[in-house]
């Protein structure tokens, strides 16, 4: 009776072997879950980025406003008949002091 009982309890782990730890298994799926919530989380920023690029083509596009907008500050161009005034204030160094 003990050797039955010993060799169905073997049979029982060698037909969950493949359910925990085969191709299909449980650490397999559950793995797969893992990656597919991360790529979803990745998607999701990746849709924020391209709706907000999206949005600065379209309004590129359509009016210079927002061109003009760009010259001025990362290029540091200003408009024909525009006065610049630039306002320097002194350092407080070594050298301020004399």
């Amino acid at each position: 009776m003990k050797t039955l009982a010993i060799s169905l309890a073997a049979l029982i782990l060698l037909l969950q072997y493949p359910l925990w730890f085969g191709k299909g298994g449980w650490f397999k799926v559950w793995s797969l879950d893992r990656q597919l919530q991360e790529q979803r989380q990745a998607n999701v920023r990746l849709r924020q980025r391209n709706s907000a690029l999206d949005a600065e083509v379209r309004d590129l596009k359509q009016g210079y406003a927002a061109l003009e907008e760009r010259a001025r500050y990362e290029l540091g161009m200003i408009k024909q008949d525009e006065v610049f005034f630039q306002i320097v204030t002194p350092s407080a160094g070594p050298s301020a002091s004399k």
